[in-house]
């Protein structure tokens, strides 16, 4: 079924990089949640007013509260279509990341307004009206929703989509909490304990843990996450595919919405290359990152020796030093300056952020590890973070 919708309401639906083609995949996702959610709210609504259910009630406005975060979706996508301007030149892709935290602050709401009206039910208890119609209309709502989080689940993998991925959690709490109606309706057969009221709570919990996960991804992307890692592997793949690249590092990934991705990295040639054929080659991998990965990508060259003896001798043991501390240190950038009294050693070290050593721990290991050695080194050492 998914793939017929895709098929059927979006032409060139394989070019999930485009903005466009984005903007369609976002609508044809709203506009199936808001017809099947307001299906849903309808049918719990009357079952809930029939059966006298708090609880089916509260899932009916459960499903209301989807329908209005699936409108909110499409403007979103509308707006985060909007190409680059003057005064947001990287794009409008970001409004992807707002409109789910507006989504999950509905969501939010909700829970916390059923979590009240649970509380109540259970305080004053009400008769619950057991029927086996009621009962097919919550099964029926739950084979839709599971539905719904499979087919939000495949489109938001398709154009990594983190709305469509946080509608696909949020449909998989609505079955959870139905099954919880379900629970409480039976139960009504066989006691008088104020069960629907109580699994009205837990309808409102998993709401309102939808809405805190949704927030919680949401808030990383606005604050900056490190970029995934198979979009980082890409990227040293296309570059050391080259023999010209010695290394690669410093590399920064900055996300402007999903598709709209800015880097920058240092690629490390050999010193005595011909650097104007070296400027083509990496101007060519620029390129090819950009076709292949959609990533806007600036490198930078740095020179190194790779035939110079006390070069490569010094390396090797400032190596050894800092991995005999962390395994996940490393350095580059490494180079050394003669001078008339001592040498200077110049290098970056990344360290990991939970590495147990400090800066300068690590700089006096370093220090004395190189104290054994003929020649007079002093270090200068720049500490980087990996990003």
């Amino acid at each position: 079924m998914t793939n017929f919708l895709v098929k059927r309401f979006i032409k060139n639906f394989d070019k999930t990089e485009d903005i466009k083609i984005r903007e369609k995949y976002g609508m044809l996702s709203s506009a199936v949640g808001v017809v099947c959610n307001i299906f849903l709210f309808a049918l719990k609504y009357i079952m809930g007013t029939i059966s006298n259910s708090i609880s089916v009630i509260s899932d009916a406005f459960n499903n209301l509260s989807d329908c209005a975060s699936c409108i909110v979706t499409l403007f979103g996508y509308k707006l985060a279509a909007k190409p680059a301007d003057k005064d947001h030149p990287f794009g409008h892709g970001r409004m992807e990341y707002l409109t789910s935290l507006s989504i999950a602050v509905v969501i939010i709401v909700v829970g916390l307004e059923l979590l009240k009206d649970s509380v109540l039910k259970i305080m004053h208890p009400e008769q619950v009206n057991f029927s086996i119609i009621v009962l097919i209309s919550l099964v029926i709502s739950v084979a839709v929703k599971l539905w719904m989080s499979l087919f939000n689940t495949k489109l938001g993998n398709r154009i990594n989509s983190t709305v469509m991925l946080a509608t696909a959690k949020d449909s998989k709490s609505d079955v959870l909490a139905t099954v919880a109606v379900i629970i409480a309706l039976i139960a009504s057969l066989f006691t008088d304990l104020p069960v629907d009221g109580a699994m009205g709570v837990i309808v409102s919990a998993f709401v309102l843990k939808s809405g805190y996960d949704i927030v919680r991804d949401t808030v990383d992307e606005l604050l900056g996450k490190p970029a995934d890692q198979q979009i980082i592997d890409n990227i040293n793949n296309l570059i050391k595919e080259n023999v010209k690249i010695i290394g690669i590092h410093d590399m920064l990934i900055h996300n402007y919405g999903p598709g709209n991705m800015i880097g920058s990295c240092h690629v490390e040639v050999r010193s005595d290359e011909d650097f104007t054929q070296i400027h083509d080659i990496v101007d060519g991998i620029e390129r090819r990152i950009h076709k292949e990965l959609n990533i806007l990508m600036t490198i930078h060259m740095d020179p190194i020796e790779v035939d110079n003896e006390q070069v490569n001798h010094c390396k090797d043991k400032v190596r050894t030093i800092i991995k005999s501390l962390d395994e996940r240190l490393h350095i580059h950038d490494f180079r050394l300056v003669t001078g008339e009294s001592h040498t200077n050693v110049i290098f970056d070290l990344v360290v990991p952020y939970d590495c147990q050593y400090t800066d300068e721990q690590l700089k006096s290991f370093i220090d004395n590890g190189l104290e054994a050695e003929d020649t007079d080194y002093y270090t200068v050492i720049t500490f980087d973070r990996e990003f």
